[in-house]
């Protein structure tokens, strides 16, 4: 199995933006189907329950704002950029990403499952009960991040790497994956799903660390040496 391929840098400030001149700043409340077109969210605090599925974020950044549960099901965003943004309780469920970025974000409690991500780069996030059930993933980035009570479950992972984040309680349980490459993570530790891991590449420090886990996994019992032979007790007649 071979890396993944390199991917390109990502924007880490606004002015980084290819189309950071075109950006116009946008105020008020999202809308049901709302079209966000070259658009800046910058510092808004969206009001809770705010409904906005099937939204289009294209050409568009995000920055330092609040999400509390917020209906985004369906919305889609192409080329989106957020940085320094909360993602509280939030639904973004068959939501479709492509050509994004998140940056030193928080996403605590967010329903993403059946979402659909291609070369998505999260940078310095931090993912808190996000539920990616059923997700794709292909070509993602979780660079510098703590993955949190993850749920991966029934996923399928292509091409997804994890270069310095800690992985904790995340749940692979029946997911696929292809050319997934964890020896950038800085420590490995599932709820469930090690069997799943089957399609991923690790380094032999990783391999010693998840011996125990792959072990029970299997059904194996690891033992140091074998029992002594119980000596022969019977008296020659």
């Amino acid at each position: 199995m071979t890396a993944s391929h390199a991917r390109p840098t990502v924007p880490h400030d606004l002015a980084d933006l290819p189309y950071a001149a075109l950006l116009r700043p946008h105020t008020g409340p999202l809308a049901v189907e709302g079209d966000y077109d070259t658009v800046h969210l910058d510092g808004l605090d969206i009001a809770e329950g705010t409904r906005a599925p099937g939204s289009r974020f294209l050409e568009s950044a995000i920055t330092d704002c609040v999400f509390a549960g917020t209906d985004l099901r369906g919305a889609r965003f192409n080329d989106a950029w957020a940085s320094g943004t909360r993602f509280t309780g939030c639904t973004l469920a068959g939501s479709q990403w492509l050509d994004s970025a998140l940056v030193g974000c928080s996403l605590a409690g967010v329903e993403a499952f059946d979402a659909g991500m291609r070369r998505v780069a999260f940078v310095r996030c931090k993912l808190d009960s996000v539920n990616l059930r059923s997700a794709a993933l292909h070509d993602v980035a979780f660079e510098d991040c703590v993955l949190r009570d993850v749920d991966f479950g029934e996923a399928r992972l292509d091409g997804v790497t994890f270069p310095g984040s800690r992985i904790e309680r995340a749940r692979f349980g029946r997911a696929t994956l292809k050319n997934v490459d964890l020896r950038g993570a800085l420590s490995i530790a599932l709820a469930d799903g090690y069997e799943s891991l089957r399609g991923a590449v690790i380094s032999h420090p990783q391999l010693l660390d998840l011996a125990p886990a792959l072990a029970q996994t299997l059904g194996l019992t690891v033992a140091d040496s074998a029992p002594a032979s119980e000596p022969d007790r019977s008296t020659k007649r």
